[in-house]
Parts: C-alpha cells; sequence; structure tokens
C-alpha cells in the first residue's frame, strides 16, 4: 500500500468548527433543559450521545481529508511504475494472449462433479 500524504491541519480545523459550535449549543440546551435537582441524570444521556455523535464525524472527515489529500495528488495519466494508461493496456493485452497459450490441460484422474449420467 502506498503512503498516504496528510491532510490541511488547518483546513480541518476551519471545516469542523461549525460542528463543534453546533455541539456545544446542544450540550448547553440538554443542561439547560434537564430538571432541576437532576441536571447530571437530566442531561448525561444527552450529551453523551451528542458527544458520540461528533466524535464520529470528526474521525469520518479526517481519514476523509487524508485520502482526499492523497487522491488528489495522484495522477489518472501515470500508472504506479510511470506507464501510462495506453502502455497498460498494451501490456495486459500481451499477457492475455500467453495466458490462452499456456492453458494446461486437466489431470486425467480428475472427473467432474456433479451428476451422474
Amino acid at each position: 500500500m502506498e503512503r498516504l500524504l496528510t491532510m490541511n491541519k488547518d483546513q480541518f480545523i476551519a471545516e469542523m468548527q461549525t460542528d463543534v459550535r453546533r455541539l456545544l449549543g446542544e450540550v448547553a440546551d440538554a443542561v439547560n433543559g434537564a430538571p432541576d435537582g437532576n441536571v447530571i441524570s437530566g442531561s448525561e444521556m444527552a450529551v453523551r450521545d451528542a458527544m458520540v455523535e461528533l466524535q464520529r464525524r470528526v474521525f469520518e472527515k479526517a481519514v476523509q481529508m487524508r485520502v482526499d489529500s492523497t487522491e488528489s495528488a495522484f495522477s489518472p495519466s501515470q500508472g504506479h511504475d510511470g506507464q501510462s494508461q495506453a502502455e497498460q493496456g498494451a501490456a495486459a493485452a500481451d499477457g492475455a494472449e500467453r495466458q490462452r497459450a499456456e492453458r494446461v490441460s486437466p489431470h486425467p484422474l480428475a472427473r467432474r462433479r456433479g451428476r451422474k449420467r
């Protein structure tokens, strides 16, 4: 597997700020909406769920940005070894012809499985 390029950290932070602000608003709403005398038990699960969802989105975004940064650096006209697509196609066609010519017949004792006739 080829090495992935790194993502732009400042761009990642900038793109995630909206999600973080929304999460902080959800936390504030959950705590403010909890009944008096039960602030912790009345808001804990809502806060936990919001944090888990943010964690999932942050990690998903980070991984996707790293993959995208690598894919954007890849030139589709060049193969891994510098061959153009036309050269790769010609090499694949030659290999296909050789495979047919070198086909080995089945062993004489090998039998087909299935229904007996």
